[in-house]
Order: C-alpha cells, then sequence, then structure tokens
C-alpha cells in the first residue's frame, strides 16, 4: 500500500514517515500544499494523510479541489485545528476521517486500516479467498489454517491483488502499491514477487494476462 503524506513540520512528518513504513507501507512525503497537489495528480496513491495548516496551499483547499475532481482517494485528516466546528469542516468538506494532534502512531495506524478496509468495500479486518486468510494489521497470511511466511512486499502484492479481485493490475500499478520515491525498483522486481507467491501459494492463484498484467480471478 502506498501513501501520500502532505505535512509542513519537519520532525513530525519525518517521524509518521519512519513509523509508517516500518509498517510496511511505502510512503512518499511532501512539505507544501502545492506540492502535494501535483503529486496526488500525477501519481496512485491508496491514502492520504493530509495537514490544514500548509504552505502555499490549504490542506482544506486540496480537499475540496480533490472532491470536485471526482478523487475518491480515502484522506484522513491530521491537524492541530481540534474544534468540533474545525472537524465537522473536516468532514464535511470529503475527509474519511480526522485526528488531532498529538497522537498515537498505533492509532493512526489502526485508523488508516479502516480507512482502506472501507474503501476497498470490506466490513472486516480480514480477506478471505478459496483456503487464504489474510490479516493486514498482523501481516499474517495463512493457508488451509497454516501460516505461509511472506516478504513485506509479497504480502503487499498479495492484498493489493486480493483487494481487487477480478480486475487485471499493470506491473506499473503494482509497483506504485510497493515502492516510495526513494526506493530503487529493479525492472523485474513484480515478476519476482509474483514467481514467489506462486511457489507459496500454488500456481493457479494468480493469473498472468499477457502484455496487460496481473490478477486474481473472483472465483478459483
Amino acid at each position: 500500500m502506498r501513501l501520500l503524506i502532505i505535512e509542513d513540520d519537519i520532525l513530525l512528518g519525518n517521524g509518521i514517515q519512519t513509523g509508517l513504513t516500518q509498517t510496511d507501507y511505502a510512503v512518499d512525503w511532501i512539505t507544501d500544499g502545492k506540492a502535494g497537489e501535483h503529486a496526488l495528480k500525477v501519481e496512485k496513491y491508496d491514502a492520504l494523510i493530509l495537514d490544514l495548516n500548509l504552505p502555499k496551499k490549504d490542506g482544506l483547499k486540496i480537499l475540496k479541489d480533490l472532491r470536485a475532481r471526482g478523487d475518491t482517494i480515502p484522506v484522513l485528516i491530521l491537524t492541530a485545528r481540534d474544534t468540533i466546528n474545525d472537524k465537522v469542516i473536516g468532514l464535511d468538506s470529503g475527509a474519511d476521517d480526522y485526528l488531532v494532534k498529538p497522537f498515537d502512531l498505533d492509532e493512526l495506524n489502526a485508523r488508516l486500516r479502516a480507512l482502506l478496509r472501507r474503501h476497498s468495500g470490506r466490513a472486516t479486518p480480514y480477506i478471505e479467498y478459496d483456503n487464504l486468510r489474510l490479516e493486514p494489521a498482523t501481516h499474517i497470511l495463512t493457508q488451509d489454517g497454516k501460516a505461509v511466511m511472506l516478504s513485506q512486499r509479497e504480502f503487499a502484492i498479495l492484498q493489493t491483488l486480493l483487494e481487487n479481485l477480478g480486475q487485471i493490475l499493470s506491473r506499473s500499478r503494482l509497483e506504485e502499491s510497493l515502492y516510495g520515491w526513494d526506493d530503487m525498483i529493479e525492472s523485474n522486481a513484480v515478476e519476482v514477487h509474483i514467481h514467489h507467491l506462486r511457489k507459496k501459494l500454488g500456481k493457479k492463484l494468480i493469473h498472468t494476462v499477457r502484455g496487460i498484467g496481473y490478477m486474481i480471478p473472483k472465483k478459483l
């Protein structure tokens, strides 16, 4: 899962990026509103963490413009504006959640998981498919009730494919879910991770659509 943080506080932004990266997200961090808005237009993100008091463009204006152009990305406002009126305005402007600073990183993680779960249309905190059960919160995968060890990026690819059942995802789309700007991407990284997943989970799970990408069918 790839996240964008727009936060101008250097110490806080660095701390959030580090903490979420350790939770196995790919995280990009931008410190001003204009640059953040540009990134949202040219890159694919699974969720946005948005401060409101930003230089160059206010976070609330970014949010309103985002929704006005039909972008449905989950947005979590993270701000020091703590009045009830501030929260009402933020949520009514299109935010999916609102968290006031200071905050606990575990709570931020839990709120992100809830946003991503709702956005994918899941009611449960886990994903079940055929004989697989994937738990994003704990990064545990079981097959027929037995734990299967996956690398961070194998887990991320599998989760992305399971949350988009029946949809063909290109290699570039999968790369976007795995890597931030500062990560080095090997030319065949996705293919290698898919190969490892097939060895661990069976060859029939992930289908290759030649020249287009990969998919997991709605029914195996």
